[in-house]
């Protein structure tokens, strides 16, 4: 019995009220967690563009739909291929850059659990970023495709009405 009690502190919790005590060590944390921090601000800001890109793609795609049905497309038809490559570049980009932002939130989180445990985080920590850095090339990747699907079809509809003209 009298073996269990140094255990008791560490139980209760009162070794990690002790590290992390420190306002230096908290301070120091708070420093290291702000690069990721930014990130996740910038993602969170891209993913607001391509958001809303998405939004209009799909309104589009439903406004032609709806016109094609009554009989009144027309030539609106036309733009559904593009319109459908351009949702589905989009809906990637804001899936991997969803995944992106959650784990660079991962990041921040381990960056204040490994400073308070004795827990070697830092392989995790690095991998977490590396895995972060290919969602978010991936992501912004998807929207460069995205846009250049819409600069193409916006080039071949230009053409077609200097030619009609």
């Amino acid at each position: 019995m009298t073996d269990l009690l140094p255990l008791i502190p560490a139980v209760l919790g009162f070794d990690f009220i002790e590290r992390t005590s420190s306002t230096v060590r908290v301070q120091h944390v708070v420093q290291l967690s702000l690069a990721p921090a930014f990130l996740l601000a910038a993602i969170g800001a891209v993913m607001n563009v391509m958001t809303n890109r998405l939004i209009w793609v799909a309104n589009r795609i439903d406004r032609i739909l709806i016109a094609d049905e009554a009989g009144e497309a027309g030539d609106l038809a036309e733009d559904l291929p593009a319109l459908q490559m351009r949702r589905v570049h989009a809906q990637r980009a804001v899936m991997l850059s969803t995944a992106a932002a959650l784990t660079i939130s991962i990041v921040i989180m381990l960056l204040f659990v490994s400073a308070f445990t004795y827990l070697p985080l830092g392989t995790l920590v690095a991998s977490m970023w590396m895995l972060t850095m290919i969602f978010l090339i991936a992501g912004l990747g998807s929207f460069v495709l995205e846009t250049r699907t819409a600069a193409r079809r916006n080039r071949e509809r230009m053409r077609r009405h200097r030619e009609r003209g």
